[in-house]
């Protein structure tokens, strides 16, 4: 496969142990530290294209991609340029700058639903805004949303599935009062009638629907396009608010993301990942007349020290360029159409029982069922373990996924077609591997 390996992770070892003495876990973001497929966690010295170099040498292909972000590859040059002309000007000036503007006016040029927008610095932060916003312009407090949609770690929005079809959820963390999840309601995916429930019990309270148009953090778990032209309808009529968290989809699957993809409108929409080309950057927007009620124009107050930093947005603006200057949409479809084409040629899922899900760039091995999963508890805990079985053969073959056998994975402009022809013969040849001995 061309990569260089060196069979060892001593060094990363070395890294975790001393992490574990200043940081909690050892790590910044939980799923970082491999609880879910065992082991420690290499630790990764460069990115370059689409291939990670950890601490010891070792080379990967990789399929994580920063969990995203990294549509163009790692280190792509024009980005890399964008970013130290920026940083040479100044890192933050907590004042307006051009940067900001140019990058607004392209997102609300690619984006149909968003008039106006605002920048903040996380997805998280996107999500938690939007929430404030919504509530603000229906005067209303309650908020549904789905059971297998990750919406960032503010406090109403950790919340679990409740008991029946339209109950209210219950904290999923510690440290979270119940109180704050009272007014968030929890439905499963795919379920018309349990939406229809809950605007029945409680629609005059109920401020907006928020998903992931493109659910794709446990699993990727595609929606019927009719299911969310339902969600879009029933909003309008009960004078909710429609939310489309688009922090993965966002210029990922097209280039006005979901919303285009499905052809459906939302009332507000929120971003991260690629918006940011690698920096740390979300942002939120939608109809005027609801983003105009954001202070300094309405009372609805949001705001952030490094908000719209412009480092951040040289990086998010030298992306989108790149992605509207060349004809990366088709590439990245043709290629990952390849991919996964590929990885069927070279192992029989339909056969084991298990499938490869995508969606554009955006794929998942579902290595516990042949269907298409639609609701997170259908997701089989043997699927887990296959894949955690899975993850430990290929992290020691050059292939890196995320290290969850919930999370999806993601093929830039950066992959080759021969990058990813070499990573399904790796991939299929291991998973053939993982059913022989019984692993699955």
């Amino acid at each position: 496969m061309g990569i260089n390996r060196t069979d060892q992770a001593s060094n990363s070892a070395k890294l975790f142990g001393r992490a574990q003495a200043v940081l909690p876990g050892g790590v910044n973001s939980p799923v970082r530290a491999f609880k879910a497929v065992g082991g420690s966690p290499r630790f990764m010295r460069a990115g370059a294209g689409c291939r990670l170099t950890d601490e010891d040498g070792n080379e990967y292909i990789d399929f994580c991609m920063s969990w995203g972000p990294l549509i163009l590859g790692h280190a792509q040059p024009e980005v890399v340029r964008a970013v130290q002309t920026a940083a040479e000007g100044g890192m933050t000036f907590g004042t307006a700058t051009k940067v900001e503007v140019e990058l607004a006016e392209m997102v609300c040029r690619w984006v149909g639903p968003v008039e106006r927008v605002r920048f903040v610095s996380s997805g998280t932060e996107a999500v938690m805004s939007a929430v404030r916003v919504a509530r603000g312009f229906t005067r209303r407090s309650k908020i549904i949303k789905f059971d297998g949609c990750y919406h960032g770690h503010a406090d109403h929005l950790l919340v679990n599935a409740g008991s029946g079809l339209a109950t209210f959820g219950t904290p999923s963390s510690a440290g979270v009062p119940q109180d704050f999840s009272r007014h968030t309601i929890v439905l499963a995916l795919d379920d018309e009638f349990a939406v229809e429930q809950a605007f029945a019990r409680c629609g005059e309270d109920i401020a907006g629907v928020l998903i992931e148009p493109v659910p794709a953090n446990n699993g990727l778990l595609l929606q019927r396009p009719e299911y969310l032209r339902f969600l879009r309808e029933i909003s309008s009529q009960f004078g909710a608010l429609l939310i489309f968290d688009e922090v993965i989809s966002g210029f990922r699957v097209a280039p006005g993301g979901a919303a285009e993809l499905y052809g459906i409108r939302p009332d507000l929409m929120t971003f991260g990942k690629v918006i940011g080309g690698g920096m740390p950057a979300g942002a939120f927007g939608g109809r005027a007349e609801i983003m105009n009620l954001l202070a300094p124009l309405g009372p609805v107050y949001q705001a952030g020290t490094l908000s719209g930093n412009p480092v951040a947005m040289a990086a998010g603006l030298a992306t989108l360029r790149v992605l509207e200057q060349t004809d990366a949409y088709r590439v990245l479809e043709s290629r990952s159409a390849s991919f996964e084409r590929l990885l069927r040629e070279r192992f029989d899922f339909a056969a084991h029982g298990v499938n490869v899900v995508r969606c554009g760039s955006i794929f998942w091995l579902s290595l516990g069922s042949a269907s298409m999963l639609r609701r997170a508890d259908r997701i089989a805990a043997q699927g887990i373990e296959c894949y955690t079985a899975l993850f430990n053969k290929l992290i020691n073959r050059g292939i890196y996924l995320a290290p969850s056998g919930y999370e999806v994975g993601f093929i830039s402009l950066a992959h080759t077609e021969e990058d990813l022809a070499d990573a399904a013969e790796t991939v299929g040849g291991s998973l053939g591997e993982v059913f022989a001995e019984g692993m699955a």
